[in-house]
């Protein structure tokens, strides 16, 4: 019932603070806490709470109890020093893993906190970190997901957190909305609202998007609102550059795909498509159909088309037809579904001259329907080779 009140309360607050503002500082979360006068981004913090930091020597205790915790000696032990860590009360720091237990956090969760924010084990749990788990509890927010960000929870409540997630509010909408933003960048909300968050979102009106198209972009990739205005700019002059105009709903999720690249980044992946006999104008029309396609790892990128090139036998322009099977993982995904196909082959339940293009896209319960579980009873072969036990040998062979 306490909890219940508590997140009602919360809630309360993030629809009375006005669209530009904090509230004061004291309680709940918004007091006296070392943490909060230091950038979480910097991952740096120290503490002085009830220890002398001036020696940088590992603190045998401390490092004693991070292992305790499923840290490695090496990982304490720079955590010690690193962050100046001096863990004098094990009763404070057993409060704290309690305390996120308690709000669902599971022992691989609180490990990732220990071992990038393991300062947080000297704050106090009722005063500084409770009221932080009750607002993110009420925003529907995953531990696991707060978990890849604690240093949220050194942010100020009043300050920072609810006026932040307000300001989002108001340009997502919905808070489903804003639950899918924060849950695939949580990060973002360690930005500060005033320089960071504010600017990037009258940038993004600057260069032409509605206000329906700015939620949406966010809802793809919020961390968008970490760029400096200058930089959404050249955004959008690269956009206009390869043809993509901003009323073409493809163009936010290619938006979002640019804002994680630099230039230079992007300069280069376009080189390396091109090598393999595209021409810049066919890359970016694959671009604007799979946008994600520029955002896979060189080496992936060269892995992929390779084996499609080389073992399936398709051609380039066919490959970026359908560029989305580049976004397939080779290993867990295309080479298994090669194997299943192989094994219909040999057996003569398809044509060697299938598709393959057609037949390796789809859904994972598409592929097995038509393919696996259509065929199990008589070819067992064929979960044999779903299951990654028989490997893919090419078609030309028996597998």
């Amino acid at each position: 019932m306490l909890a219940s009140i508590c997140r009602r309360r919360l809630l309360f607050r993030i629809h009375q603070i006005p669209r530009g503002g904090g509230g004061g500082g004291g309680g709940g979360g918004g007091g006296t806490n070392p943490l909060q006068s230091i950038p979480p981004a910097r991952n740096s913090y120290s503490s002085s709470a009830g220890a002398d930091v001036s020696n940088s020597e590992p603190c045998p205790d401390t490092v004693s109890y991070l292992i305790s915790c499923g840290l490695s000696p090496t990982a304490a032990a720079a955590a010690t020093t690193g962050q100046r860590l001096r863990i004098c009360s094990t009763d404070k720091a057993d409060a704290v893993c309690a305390l996120l237990r308690h709000y669902g956090f599971a022992n691989a969760d609180i490990l990732r906190i220990v071992r990038s924010a393991s300062v947080l084990l000297l704050v106090d749990p009722e005063r500084i970190l409770r009221p932080k788990l009750d607002f993110f509890a009420s925003l529907g927010f995953k531990p696991r997901k707060l978990a890849t960000a604690p240093f949220l929870l050194a942010r100020s409540l009043d300050k920072h957190l609810v006026p932040s997630i307000q300001f989002l509010r108001g340009i997502i909408g919905s808070d489903d909305h804003l639950r899918q933003a924060l849950h695939r960048q949580p990060r973002t909300l360690s930005s500060d609202l005033e320089t960071s968050m504010r600017p990037a979102v009258e940038a993004l009106r600057r260069g032409g998007l509605t206000e329906a198209a700015i939620s949406k972009l966010l809802v793809i990739n919020l961390c968008v609102l970490r760029l400096s205005p200058d930089r959404i700019s050249k955004v959008f002059e690269d956009l206009k550059e390869i043809g993509m105009c901003i009323a073409d709903s493809r163009s936010l999720y290619c938006f979002g795909v640019m804002c994680t690249l630099k230039r230079e980044t992007w300069l280069r992946k376009l080189q390396l498509y091109t090598s393999f006999g595209l021409s810049e104008g066919e890359v970016f029309s694959a671009f604007k159909t799979q946008p994600t396609m520029l955002a896979l790892a060189d080496d992936n990128i060269e892995k992929k088309v390779r084996f499609l090139l080389d073992e399936l036998k398709l051609g380039i322009h066919a490959i970026m037809s359908r560029p989305v099977i580049l976004c397939y993982s080779l290993d867990k995904c295309i080479l298994p579904r090669c194997a299943v196909l192989s094994v219909l082959m040999r057996e003569g339940r398809i044509q060697r001259q299938i598709k393959l293009p057609q037949a390796l896209l789809g859904t994972s319960r598409e592929f097995s329907t038509k393919y696996v579980l259509k065929h199990a009873d008589e070819i067992p072969d064929v979960v044999k080779a779903y299951e990654g036990k028989i490997k893919f040998e090419g078609f030309g062979c028996d597998t």
